[in-house]
């Protein structure tokens, strides 16, 4: 029982007819273009219902015939799931992992492909993203952003939900903030939140790392920790080729945290994962590929998930490279997980790719950009036919949620993608390839491993890159037909038609405000308020703590600013964290715990405030918003299909 707004009047939407019906048959297309390659991943659906089925059933029966995109839930779940009481790295059998499969694997144009045995040159029927259809697809999108009256429509539509959301705090934030405070036990400190964009290389802060240092120069100075010209070095005499000692270090002698020079230098900012300034201390504490066997990494990040699990209701999802130079990354990657147990309940992990096919090709590390993929997906598919002569990298994979996509976006590209340009085989020159070339390929790939690990029973894994931080809109674009969820999304506020799109798709967007002040757009200046006013899926998380935060809990600082500068609500607070579990990849059963055994319901019917704090009224005020747009756009899509029907069976 809240207040609504309603809009009254023959006119709908502000514009003339015939504008809305041209704008929804844009629309329509870009949102379906998207479900197609979504279904092709198994995520779940984003904007179909089926009261949007009914609404739309020529458009959408296509691609999802009369299947009930939302499981049904569990009828109840505890508040609290249970935590494991060992590390799942210890004492496995490979004999207990699945059976080898007599299936094989090609790789043909850049893509793997499924053999059901040697013998056959069939390649196994599954659902293919068509290079071809990908780039008429995002041309396609591409020509609606640039649409003159579609920007006009989309505009108008933004600014009325900012308008109407301003409209719905001034009439019921009184009885959201009641009904927040009738909840027991329940406050924003003790809702569920994930920090769904962090890297594991700089998710401790700096004084975190300084004490860490100083306690490895005392602990174990005599450790072996460097190799160089075939001789070892031990931990001392690192720290005594470089005239230090741990009483000299201090947080401004390491140097690692972002100032006010690195704005707009992407390039001085990777300077900065560099302790003091130098490389060597890089590769000792935050590589896991090093002399050590990736100790002291691995040590680091058990403090930091320990400092996790006693905060208990924070949660990461820490970023882990793959570079794609050689083919035993994954081994050495997973080897370093398992030996060092680098476990816990609050973490899940993602693998980043990333973007510099041009470095190593540069020096002679790779030949062409098929080599590059060959690295990355060649070991995954090993995993998942014969897991038993892979064990380490199995295992580690259950923990694994999906694939990310990093570099400097700001970065100039030499090349557009078309069918013209040069497969992955024949891809050999010094240009690195661009922004669409790189995510297309990852998720093409990334797509026949899911069904063939779907076929195994085996866990799957998700495409949330990098992107719209900087650079051209066409990067939006991708990520919206390809990627579940982005981060960053910056630029959306310079493109309505993507920003409308997005909105209407619900696509996850991790922000982060304060890497973002840091590097590229300073803080007042931030879109999150407007996307968050208008109903876009955003969530706030912390990026590079190292660089970018002082405190022991970056995710409640990153919360806590925002909330001072912004003057967000306790309800816009407990919506963020709400959307940052929502668009996370922590598992179903889990999700049930911490939302509510109905979680994925749509409405406030799916909503349990006794674990979110969310108020319904916020979650029904979203629900009613998003479908009264969806309905205006599909409706006046499926009644222009209608007509024309009608009409061509009268002819």
């Amino acid at each position: 029982d809240f207040h609504r707004i309603e809009i009254s009047g023959d006119e709908i939407a502000g514009v003339p007819f015939r504008d809305l019906e041209e704008a929804s048959d844009h629309l329509t297309e870009a949102l379906l273009i998207r479900e197609k390659y979504m279904e092709m991943a198994h995520h779940k659906s984003s904007f179909t219902t089926e009261k949007h089925l009914r609404l739309t059933p020529t458009l959408v029966d296509r691609y999802y015939g009369c299947d009930n995109p939302h499981p049904s839930s569990f009828p109840d779940a505890p508040y609290h799931p249970p935590l494991n009481t060992e590390c799942p790295y210890t004492n496995v059998d490979p004999k207990t992992l699945p059976a080898k499969s007599e299936m094989k694997v090609k790789i043909v144009d850049g893509v793997f492909r499924v053999y059901e045995n040697e013998a056959r040159n069939e390649p196994w029927d599954m659902p293919y993203p068509d290079l071809q259809g990908f780039i008429h697809d995002l041309n396609r999108v591409m020509a609606m952003t640039v649409d003159g009256p579609l920007k006009t429509f989309c505009y108008r539509r933004l600014s009325y939900l900012s308008s109407k959301f301003q409209l719905h705090v001034l009439l019921n934030e009184t009885k959201e903030l009641a009904a927040q405070k009738e909840v027991p036990h329940r406050d924003f400190y003790n809702c569920r939140k994930v920090d769904t964009h962090i890297h594991a290389s700089s998710c401790m802060n700096q004084k975190h790392l300084l004490r860490f240092m100083k306690k490895t120069m005392k602990k174990n100075a005599d450790d072996i920790a460097y190799t160089r010209d075939g001789k070892d070095y031990t931990l001392q005499e690192v720290f005594d080729s470089l005239n230090l000692s741990a009483y000299d270090l201090s947080v401004d002698s390491l140097d690692v945290h972002a100032d006010r020079n690195l704005f707009h230098r992407f390039d001085k900012f990777n300077s900065k994962y560099n302790p003091i300034g130098q490389s060597i201390l890089r590769e000792i504490y935050i590589k896991t590929d090093n002399r050590a066997g990736g100790k002291f990494f691995a040590h680091v990040i058990k403090e930091v998930m320990d400092d996790l699990e006693d905060s208990k209701y924070q949660q990461s999802e820490l970023r882990l490279s793959v570079y794609g130079r050689s083919k035993d990354e994954w081994l050495k990657l997973a080897q370093w997980a398992v030996k060092h147990r680098v476990y816990s309940d609050n973490v899940r992990w993602l693998i980043q790719i990333p973007r510099l096919f041009d470095i190593y090709k540069a020096k002679g590390s790779l030949e062409n950009f098929t080599q590059m993929l060959d690295n990355i997906f060649r070991p995954l598919f090993e995993a998942t036919l014969d897991p038993q002569n892979n064990p380490e990298i199995h295992l580690f994979l259950k923990h694994v949620t999906g694939f990310d996509s990093v570099d400097d976006e700001s970065k100039q590209e030499h090349h557009v993608f078309t069918m013209q340009s040069p497969k992955p085989d024949d891809w050999t020159a010094i240009d690195n390839p661009p922004y669409s070339y790189y995510v297309y390929y990852m998720y093409a790939n990334m797509v026949t491993l899911n069904q063939l690990r779907k076929e195994r029973g085996m866990t799957l894994f998700n495409l949330r890159p990098h992107c719209g931080e900087a650079g051209p809109a066409h990067h939006l674009v991708t990520g919206f037909i390809l990627a579940e969820n982005i981060s960053h999304g910056l630029l959306l506020r310079k493109v309505p038609v993507l920003q409308y799109l997005y909105y209407l798709a619900q696509v996850g967007i991790a922000m982060s405000p304060l890497s973002n002040n840091g590097l590229f757009l300073s803080y007042h200046r931030n879109p999150l308020p407007d996307y968050l006013a208008r109903g876009l899926c955003v969530s706030l998380s912390t990026d590079d703590p190292l660089q970018f935060h002082f405190t022991k809990e970056p995710l409640m600082e990153e919360y806590s600013i925002a909330t001072q500068v912004w003057k967000l609500s306790p309800c816009d607070m407990c919506e963020l964290a709400r959307n940052s579990i929502t668009m996370s990849a922590f598992p179903h059963e889990v999700k049930q715990y911490w939302l509510g055994p109905r979680y994925r319901d749509e409405g406030a019917h799916g909503n349990d405030i006794r674990r979110t704090n969310v108020p319904d009224i916020r979650v029904s005020y979203r629900h009613e918003t998003l479908e009264a747009e969806l309905a205006l756009i599909l409706g006046t899509a499926h009644a222009q299909n209608t007509k024309s029907s009608s009409e061509f069976g009268s002819l």
